[in-house]
């Protein structure tokens, strides 16, 4: 059997007001709310990985900092069930102003950026880290870290 491994890189960005920021999707008609972050390339490092995420999806630019957690144990992907999910997190910090416009309700999507159910649509939010827990968001390993962040913090 050969090993099909999906490497994740995410960001916690913990802004100056106690704030959690986490992206909402839609992705191949599923509705996910996460943690910024994404799909680590062939020939990229993590923390590249996640500079090249967070200014692709938020135009930010950020330092990479402590790392959080890595995945520990073995999680299916959700959306390929013949890979291994190995997720990565990391405390980021945005070098530049954030000008990321936020929505203040889950999913907020125009109708036009769901209309296509094979398509993808990102917005982004912020909670407040004293709301924030594991019921925020939606995949097993964020839940994980969800669980970290809050006995850190």
């Amino acid at each position: 059997m050969s090993s099909n491994f999906n490497i994740r890189v995410y960001g916690i960005l913990l802004t100056k007001n106690r704030e959690i920021v986490v992206s909402d999707e839609f992705i191949r008609g599923e509705y996910i709310t996460k943690f910024p972050g994404g799909g680590l390339e062939f020939g990229e490092g993590t923390k590249d990985c996640l500079r090249r995420e967070l200014m692709e999806e938020m135009n930010l630019r950020v330092d990479v900092g402590e790392h959080l957690y890595t995945t520990d144990y073995f999680q299916r992907s959700a959306f390929n069930p013949s890979h291994q999910i190995l997720s990565i997190y990391y405390y980021i910090h945005p070098i530049d102003e954030i000008k990321t416009s936020f929505k203040q309700k889950p999913f907020d999507f125009t109708s036009e950026q769901t209309a296509d159910p094979q398509g993808e649509a990102e917005v982004f939010r912020l909670i407040s880290l004293n709301e924030f827990d594991h019921h925020a968001v939606t995949l097993p390993i964020d839940k994980m870290v969800a669980h970290i962040l809050k006995q850190k913090h």
